[in-house]
């Protein structure tokens, strides 16, 4: 299996089980722990091996914005509509501790690559 390949399971695996914990948190509620090293370790992959050299600014761009977004306390939508804002707050926190370690990769792999044209 090549790289590519790979790397877009991971994404597609790290993707799904973000959304499946995230709505499903009453079942999983025992399983935090095995599901954020899951999370860590399948952003480590994307990282690694999805993000080109040319979106690395977009990635970052984008990582940061959705980090942010996970701080927003996103439960007050549960007043419109019951339980929406508890689950929309799980998904995008959930979704930031997938993104976070890619991003970290992605970094420091662009200051590496800086480094490197002095």
């Amino acid at each position: 299996m090549g790289n590519e390949k790979l790397g877009s399971y991971a994404f597609l695996l790290g993707a799904a089980l973000v959304l499946i914990s995230s709505i499903f948190s009453g079942l999983v509620a025992g399983m935090e722990g095995i599901i954020l090293l899951a999370l860590f370790v399948l952003g480590l992959v994307v990282g690694v091996l999805n993000i080109s050299d040319k979106e690395v600014g977009k990635f970052l761009v984008a990582s940061i914005a959705l980090i942010l977004v996970g701080s927003a306390n996103l439960t007050a939508a549960n007043t419109v509509v019951f339980g929406l804002g508890t689950i929309m707050q799980t998904i995008v926190v959930n979704l930031a501790r997938f993104v976070a370690p890619a991003a970290l990769v992605v970094a420091l792999k662009s200051i590496f690559s800086m480094a490197k044209e002095k």
